[in-house]
């Protein structure tokens, strides 16, 4: 059987992890016994042995002892390459893929599962509508936890897993940090900066972090479309070529403040502010050689978004007697979206076009999260608490075709307004049952309800409720000192979004099956799933792991988006279409070169392989997968540490695939390889550079994609984003 180079790689690594014994482990010394004397005879003297204990704060990972299965990237880590996206970070993290379909942002993904199956918290909190994670800059983060198993404490919403993010909360006394960069090459160009103040007055503290960045790209992108008749013979080719310009800018600030009362409890005021702009142009020209021309064979667009997020919370944490502990947060959050679309032909066309859509949409909303936890008997750890929100959304869209309104009866536009309300309560308990053998039990109830109005569709109501339990274990292997197996046995979900909810159409600018229009579904219901979880994890040294793990989810209620043509129109509507079903295995390594030669140079080692497979009832084809699941990925990365330099390299990758997404429409996913390399140079303690290549083999961004059209046959299209390599340099100061 042949086995791919990389995965060749990541076996040999772990097959070396665990046939090498710790160096660490040698011999001691050995000393003579001195003979038993008389009682009264004094024993002669021993010179004092030397003990050294080796081993560092940095090299314990908590994931080792854990009952929940959890991975921790710190804030090293996340600065590590200087990235300028949350994105960026995590897809070097084992188990993560980042799907991008143009160069720009991209999905995160866990076991190739993105679209609502992966959970994104910030905070241990869902972030609100129009939020993109892609505007949240690493600058701001203190750690990101990537928890592959549900936990009652976090919402259940993790059908593949929880990705949290946590904003910056340490503070050390009189820290001053300042980076300044830039970015350029790949057709993208531009400066960051960001900061970090902290300090502790008396029984205050506080801590402001902020991040700002400017973007400008400039591309040429090629797309081609051709269709096919029955017989196979080729009856359309068309080739479009557009020019993009345009710019994105991005802000964010983080201050906390914190207080120690007389009676020993903390109380600490966070608040978070994004705001990020982005502005695009594009002009297309399209070329038919065979077949009918195109609609409009020349046009010109733009893209306008304002996205604006503010987030404010407070936190009490009361200490109780016999080492109970209440901890409340409550917050509010506000944030509004401004999108506004623009297609025109060129004066003189044969077809005018000229249609224009703004949307606005402002959210308000209020959350309240509480824990009480205790230790109690026989090692309990035992937690209870709520979580509850409540949001109001209002949405204005307008839409004009030659200046005119569409809809003359709307003269302000298409409105609704949606009402969300949320409540989950959960208990958990982590009981050591022995010292190598620790049980995690939880139970979690959630409950959505929601409400729209609007003055195109009739009032719709939804209401949802989950029950999910949750098991996780951790047996330490005895007589081993490293060798451990998890299991664990989940109850999670997929909630549908509110737009998926809301019985309103929304149109495309150029309806076709391949962008048809759009209309939400309020029968939808949530997608059940019940999941395994099980791994063998191998620690044979400091900061050295091997593990294997697998994974299956069997969800009910699998939700599809159905492109049917109602007979003037296509119009895509999801609907609860059966079962599916997706399994999973991934093996990871890492460990420093030290642990299998002595006198190794300080050089880190990490490896990964994650292979998905998926199913879905009712598809037909060997190609059904489950929300173009990402089928096969890895991550490799080494890195060197000598005096006042470190470098490294990493490479991300993912192997093509053919997906049936339905009985008439195939999506080609195609395969990556993400070179990408940084070095560290400290000048001295206060003064750092740091200097990051990415995509060095400067592959592009394809998207392929097919579909079954009555009447016109087979109709393939495939688009070509440009992206070469690119540099970042970034100036660290400590003050």
């Amino acid at each position: 059987m042949y086995i791919s180079s990389p995965i060749r790689l990541t076996l040999l690594a772990a097959l070396l992890a665990g046939a090498f014994p710790l160096h660490a482990q040698e011999a001691a010394p050995k000393t003579a016994t001195p003979a038993v004397g008389k009682a009264s005879e004094p024993l002669p003297e021993q010179p004092m042995q030397k003990v050294e204990v080796r081993g560092t704060a940095e090299g314990y990972d908590p994931r080792r002892d854990d009952t929940a299965t959890r991975i921790v990237v710190g804030q090293e880590e996340i600065a590590k390459y200087g990235d300028t996206s949350v994105a960026d970070v995590l897809k070097r993290v084992p188990g993560i893929t980042v799907s991008s379909p143009n160069g720009r942002g991209g999905e995160i993904r866990m076991r190739g599962l993105g679209a609502g199956y992966t959970q994104i918290l910030v905070n241990g909190e869902r972030a609100p509508a129009g939020f993109s994670i892609d505007s949240l800059s690493p600058d701001v983060i203190e750690r990101i936890e990537v928890l592959r198993a549900a936990s009652a404490e976090f919402s259940t919403q993790s059908v593949a897993g929880t990705i949290n993010i946590v904003l910056k909360k340490a503070i050390r006394s009189g820290q001053r940090e300042f980076k300044i960069g830039a970015r350029t090459g790949g057709g993208f160009d531009g400066p960051t900066a960001s900061f970090q103040v902290s300090d502790k007055l008396g029984k205050m503290s506080y801590s402001v972090a902020g991040s700002a960045m400017y973007e400008g790209f400039e591309r040429t992108i090629p797309s081609d479309e051709q269709a096919f008749d029955a017989a196979g013979g080729q009856t359309l080719a068309r080739a479009a070529l557009g020019d993009e310009t345009g710019r994105l800018n991005l802000f964010n600030l983080a201050p906390r403040l914190n207080w120690t009362l007389e009676n020993g409890d903390t109380l600490s005021s966070q608040t978070f502010v994004n705001v990020a702009r982005f502005r695009n142009q594009l002009h297309e020209t399209t070329t038919t050689t065979l077949g009918a021309a195109a609609p409009y064979p020349a046009t010109d667009s733009t893209h306008r978004s304002d996205n604006d997020v503010v987030r404010t919370e407070l936190n009490w944490v009361h200490k109780m007697a016999g080492g109970a502990k209440l901890d409340v947060k409550a917050g509010v959050v506000g944030g509004q979206n401004t999108t506004t679309q623009r297609r025109w032909t060129p004066a003189g066309a044969q077809r005018p076009l000229d249609t224009a859509i703004l949307a606005e949409a402002e959210e308000l909303g209020a959350t309240t999260v509480g824990k009480y936890s205790r230790t109690i008997f026989d090692g309990h750890a035992l937690a209870m608490g709520w979580d509850g929100g409540w949001g109001l959304r209002e949405d204005i869209r307008t839409e004009r075709e030659g200046g005119r309104p569409v809809f003359a009866g709307l003269p302000g536009g298409e409105q609704f307004k949606a009402e969300v309300s949320r409540f989950a309560a959960y208990a958990q308990d982590e009981w050591n049952l022995t010292p190598r053998w620790s049980l995690y039990l939880g139970a979690r109830w959630e409950g959505i309800r929601t409400g729209a109005t609007g003055n195109t569709f009739a009032a719709a109501r939804s209401s949802s409720n989950v029950w999910s339990p949750v098991m996780q274990t951790l047996w330490k292997i005895p007589e081993t000192k490293g060798d451990q197996v998890r299991f664990a046995v989940t109850r999670t979900y997929k909630a549908p979004g509110l737009p998926q909810l809301m019985p309103r159409r929304q149109t495309s600018i150029d309806n076709r099956s391949t962008d048809p229009d759009f209309s939400g579904n309020p029968d939808l219901k949530p997608e059940l799933a019940l999941g395994l979880d099980a791994s063998y994890e191998h620690y044979w040294a400091e900061g050295a792991l091997v593990s294997i793990s697998g994974s299956m989810r069997r969800i009910d209620g699998y939700t599809r988006h159905q492109v049917t043509f109602d007979g003037a129109r296509w119009v895509a509507m999801p609907t609860n279409a059966g079962q599916a079903t997706t399994r999973g295995l991934e093996l990871e390594t890492k460990f420093p070169l030290k642990a299998l030669m002595k006198d190794a140079p300080a050089i880190d080692l990490r490896a990964s392989v994650s292979a998905n497979w998926s199913r879905v009832d009712g598809v037909p084809g060997p190609d059904n997968r489950l929300d173009n699941q990402t089928p096969l990925s890895g991550n490799f990365g080494i890195d060197y540490k000598k005096g006042i330099l470190t470098t490294g390299a990493s490479l991300a990758w993912r192997r093509d695939a053919t997906i049936q997404v339905s009985e008439r429409q195939v999506a080609f996913l195609k395969g990556r390889q993400d070179l990408e390399a940084y070095a560290l140079y400290k000048f001295n303690p206060t003064q750092q550079l740091r200097v990051a290549l990415s995509n060095i083999l400067g592959q592009d961004f394809v998207n392929r994609h097919s579909y079954l059209e009555p009447g016109r046959g087979l109709v393939v299209r495939n688009t070509r984003f440009p992206a070469g390599p690119s540099a970042r340099a970034t100036l660290e100061l400590k003050f």
